[in-house]
């Protein structure tokens, strides 16, 4: 029988009584551990820990445990990892003329392209849900790998039928990647979590910007055929995934189950919201270089107002993560709507010089509320926070692909016009949506408990 440890001059008997606990009590098991660490992710992310007491740990030294990486260059990683993925998965705009021409399809089948290329995220959710089950990082190298495959395969395609095939897989692949990199981007941020965030999502944002005007090039020089080469950089990046993604810990199927009617009303709105700006983004993207085209511009030249137009919006994610983090989320939520309802009917009015001004003035305020509407996403569903980014991210594009395959029967090379207004007086409205959002999720953060 081991001895009673002394109490210390001046040490209270409720001290030493604690005091005399066994160690090992305090700590749980390493598996228990894990599973507190994903089970507590969302609920403690705010204050930057996960487990309140003896076993309190930052996600950053959890990432350096599973990746033996620093924080800052995971963060890195990831971003051109979500370079490659999304410029991949993305550049179809900026052909997608010279592909209506390969294929002899009308401009009217141009929203049907575009829907089989975006509708396949809308299971990001379900695929976010997965993710969070099985942990680790697996999904994010299949996925990438999927989206890069896919993406160098679609100038060889010879017949409709095939394109859409490749176009799906292309969009499974980005679901397969989104939910669980996003997920894994924010564990490695303790603190400025709408910054950070903006981070990785600037990774993707460049890669939709620059590969559209890169495969045109490529089209312009070599042919469609050769777009295989915008698969290179994937299949060399890809082993180094499992050294810069965080590996995160399953969520047991014992774990919280989720709330669905809790959420259903907050999940609601926010895939309102997101959709309606899926919809005018992939709208904007897809019909503005086939104008241009149809006026007689060249592949490349509509290609590079998409590429402004994105390229410039990366000043949208940073300034939008950054004020996110000060402001809180609604203002940003508001101003991504309103301004871009602004500025949409003119794209199809102005010409020359302004069209490009106007293209980069749109993809700033556009994308302000990327990183707002991932945190809100992955709020909503604490318990399972991939869903939440599938939300975000994925059924919205989904949706919004499916609203841009109907619109496309409204469009034809004589009237081009119409399809604008409606991009704008929807981005209007969705700023009810926005309003709308329980308040607990558009909180000030330094004022959040």
């Amino acid at each position: 029988m081991s001895r009673p440890r002394r109490l210390r001059r001046g040490a209270s008997p409720r001290l030493a009584r604690r005091d005399a606990t066994p160690r090992a009590a305090l700590q749980p098991a390493p598996d228990v551990q894990l599973c507190q660490l994903q089970g507590n992710l969302a609920e403690n992310l705010d204050n930057g820990h996960f487990a309140k007491g003896a076993n309190s740990r930052t996600m950053d030294q959890v990432v350096r445990a599973e990746t033996s990486v620093s924080a800052t260059e995971s963060m890195l990683g990831m971003s051109w990892v979500h370079f490659l993925n999304d410029g991949a998965a993305n550049y179809l705009p900026g052909v997608l003329p010279a592909v209506l021409v390969s294929l002899h399809l009308r401009v009217s089948m141009a929203g049907l392209l575009v829907a089989a290329l975006f509708v396949g995220q809308a299971t990001q959710p379900f695929l976010g849900w997965a993710a969070d089950r099985l942990g680790g990082r697996s999904l994010i190298v299949a996925g990438l790998l999927a989206s890069a495959v896919g993406g160098g395969l679609i100038g060889m395609a010879h017949a409709t039928w095939i394109l859409i095939l490749l176009l799906l897989l292309i969009g499974v692949g980005s679901s397969l990647f989104h939910p669980q990199a996003a997920a894994a981007t924010r564990s490695t941020a303790a603190a400025r979590q709408g910054f950070l965030l903006a981070v990785f999502l600037v990774g993707g944002q460049l890669g939709r910007a620059v590969w559209p005007t890169v495969a045109s090039v490529i089209d312009a020089n070599l042919g469609l055929p050769s777009l295989w080469i915008l698969t290179i950089p994937a299949l060399i990046t890809a082993p180094l995934v499992l050294r810069w993604a965080p590996k995160l810990p399953p969520r047991p199927a014992s774990g919280t189950p989720i709330r669905w009617r809790k959420h259903l009303l907050p999940a609601t709105l926010l895939t309102v919201y997101t959709s309606v700006g899926a919809f005018a983004t992939f709208g904007i993207l897809t019909f503005v270089p086939i104008m241009w085209h149809v006026r007689g511009g060249t592949l490349v030249g509509g290609a590079s107002i998409i590429t402004t137009m994105l390229l410039v919006g990366v000043i949208g994610n940073f300034a939008g993560g950054y004020l996110t983090d000060r402001l809180g989320r609604l203002p940003i939520l508001l101003v991504s709507c309103i301004a871009p309802a602004i500025l949409t009917v003119p794209l199809a009015y102005v010409t020359g010089f302004w069209l490009w001004v106007l293209a980069g003035s749109l993809g700033i305020v556009m994308f302000l509320s990327s990183s707002a509407t991932v945190l809100i996403g992955q709020d909503i569903f604490r318990e399972n926070p991939s869903f939440g980014s599938g939300i975000a991210l994925g059924l919205a594009n989904g949706i919004g692909a499916v609203l841009v395959l109907c619109i496309g029967f409204l469009v034809s090379e004589k009237d081009m016009v119409t399809v604008f207004w409606i991009f704008g007086i929807a981005l209007l409205l969705s700023a009810l949506a926005a309003l709308a959002i329980p308040r607990p999720f558009l909180h000030h953060p330094q004022t959040r408990d």
